[in-house]
């Protein structure tokens, strides 16, 4: 599983209290735990006004690496601040995200075409989010064939379903499930990536939804979550879905973790 840590995030309360106090302590702390616990990307998203987010980037990526190698998941909604923010990066890591949407694809995919980046994509155009599976399929599609017009591998991409509130859905995710078996069916070097907490909005003890959607997700054929590796019981969930799944030979990745200390009792 490719775990996307996800707590250098200025919407998060403690990281924006962070953020604004300038406490660089706390920020490199936070970026060496979710390390040690063995996030494979450290997601960086400013969250804070525009004017303000390019310098807010810099120096968030900055405390980053000064305490760890793991690469960065550079995180903005704004698709022009990639170029100025991946040569700050020491070494290629993950941009979050593009899509159909406003042509954002057009402006990352250049950037990245020439490079070993990463990129996560999400399933949605101008038209906004889609209500059917096969909406999202075909726009898959067309994230497929830009990429080949500029000669980005499909296991480079990080495809995100992109995940709507469980309170107000019709179907549950059905149609995230189905998105999901198609994606990999269709092109199985991909990635699929999501985040969890989107799918418990409005619901007590979101926990359970978030967790149990990561699993379900994973028995679909996700790869990749974007967490908190510092939450030692969705960590070893993780850990044991993929030996569960297969995907974890001789229990062995599990078993280590274990040993590490990653999940269980402290």
């Amino acid at each position: 599983m490719i775990i996307i840590g996800e707590k250098i995030n200025g919407s998060i309360p403690n990281m924006a209290k962070a953020i604004a106090e300038k406490n660089e302590d706390y920020i490199r702390n936070v970026a060496k735990r979710q390390s040690q616990a063995g996030a494979n990307f450290l997601d960086v998203c400013a969250s804070v006004q525009p004017d303000l987010e390019y310098e807010t980037l810099k120096w968030l990526i900055g405390l980053v690496q000064e305490v760890t190698d793991t690469p960065i998941s550079v995180d903005s909604p704004n698709p022009k601040i990639f170029e100025k923010a991946l040569p700050l990066c020491k070494k290629p890591g993950l941009i979050n995200s593009a899509s159909l949407e406003k042509n954002k694809i057009d402006l990352v995919f250049p950037l990245i075409a020439d490079t070993p980046w990463n990129c996560v994509i999400l399933l949605c155009d101008d038209e906004g989010i889609s209500v059917s599976a096969e909406k999202r399929i075909k726009i898959f599609d067309t994230i497929l064939k830009k990429a080949a017009d500029y000669k980005i591998s499909p296991d480079r991409l990080y495809i995100d379903p992109v995940v709507e509130m469980l309170a107000s859905s019709e179907d549950g995710i059905a149609k995230i499930i189905t998105t999901i078996k198609k994606v990999r069916e269709l092109c199985p070097e991909v990635h699929i990536t999501s985040g969890a907490s989107n799918i418990s909005y409005n619901l007590p003890m979101r926990k359970f939804i978030n967790r149990s959607f990561i699993i379900l997700c994973m028995g679909a054929g996700m790869d990749s979550a974007i967490v908190d590796p510092l939450n030692k019981d969705m960590l070893g969930l993780l850990y044991a879905a993929e030996a569960l799944l297969g995907r974890d030979e001789m229990c062995m990745d599990y078993i280590n973790a274990f040993r590490d200390g990653l999940f269980g009792e402290a």
